[in-house]
């Protein structure tokens, strides 16, 4: 390992980051190192600009993934080795305008009743029931259940935060028929007789096959799920508050992203200029009469 390797890892020790972080951002910087072919304290910032624009223009890489090589790339010059604003410097980047892909309530049913396997309707039950990501719901634990309350605990989501969120009684009765068909030990989601659980390919792996097997349109990866029980609750009434509570969400207006509006719901929704027109209630009825009233009355024009 060399010295600037080490010391990245340190750093990124230092500052709590996820393992995944932490290998997205050292996959950046090996590509950077194998565009040039020579070390990267060496290289100056408008040729790691140039690499930039050729995974945008030329690659074509997808846009969060380029916002972590953004973000990789500022970890090593501004935080490791410490340049300048002078020195190093590459413009921001927000987020996509994409919105998340989300489903109708009748298809996430389909969805969920389409595998064969116990274990992994239950999978699927517990990632939309309680709004999950894939990484916590391959890690939901039997000690997490809190059924008195009817709550899910999620112990180490994203940014290392715990939370508790709501859980489902339909997601409770199939985790509870999952214990007793395999008595496991620790996580609900493990391979026979295992006592870690099962990875975050294996849990796609399930949904892509839910998918072709209820024959439900494809709009992403499992997350999806995760998007549907925000959207879905919102079509409810819940307040964004809670949802946010429940998702795990720091700023508000990461929650909001995932405010979409299904076809069936907009089809029930009215203009307001046609509400103006509906049956007012008995006060507002004496209200529009006192005004017509009150309308002058106009003069008949000479013959």
């Amino acid at each position: 390992m060399s010295p600037l390797q080490d010391a990245v890892l340190l750093q990124m020790r230092l500052r709590g980051f996820a393992a995944k972080t932490v290998e997205a951002y050292i996959y950046a910087l090996k590509e950077l190192c194998r565009y040039y072919m020579r070390p990267l304290d060496t290289l100056s910032c408008s040729e790691v600009q140039r690499f930039l624009d050729e995974i945008i223009t030329v690659r074509k890489l997808a846009w969060a993934t380029v916002n972590v090589y953004f973000s990789a790339y500022r970890f090593l010059y501004e935080q490791v080795l410490k340049r300048s604003k002078r020195e190093f410097s590459i413009p921001p980047r927000g987020r996509s305008g994409r919105r998340p892909g989300v489903l109708s309530q009748d298809e996430v049913a389909r969805l969920l009743e389409a595998p064969h396997a116990l274990k992994h309707r239950a999978l699927l039950a517990i990632t939309y029931g309680s709004g999950l990501r894939v990484s916590e719901a391959v890690r939901v634990r039997i000690k997490d259940i809190d059924r008195d309350r009817m709550m899910l605990f999620v112990s180490a989501g994203k940014g290392h935060k715990d939370r508790y969120t709501v859980l489902s009684s339909q997601a409770l009765k199939l985790l509870e028929d999952v214990w007793r068909q395999e008595r496991p030990a620790a996580y609900f989601f493990a391979p026979h007789h295992g006592d870690r659980p099962v990875c975050v390919g294996t849990a796609q792996a399930v949904y892509y096959a839910a998918l072709r097997t209820s024959g439900v349109r494809r709009v992403g990866g499992i997350h999806v799920l995760r998007h549907c029980f925000a959207t879905h609750l919102m079509e409810a009434g819940v307040d964004i508050y809670t949802i946010k509570r429940w998702m795990g969400h720091t700023a508000l207006v990461t929650t909001g992203r995932y405010m979409h509006v299904t076809a069936e719901h907009l089809a029930t929704i009215k203009s307001p200029l046609d509400t103006l027109y509906d049956t007012p209630p008995p006060g507002a009825v004496a209200t529009v009469r006192k005004r017509r009233e009150r309308r002058p009355v106009p003069k008949a024009s000479a013959a």
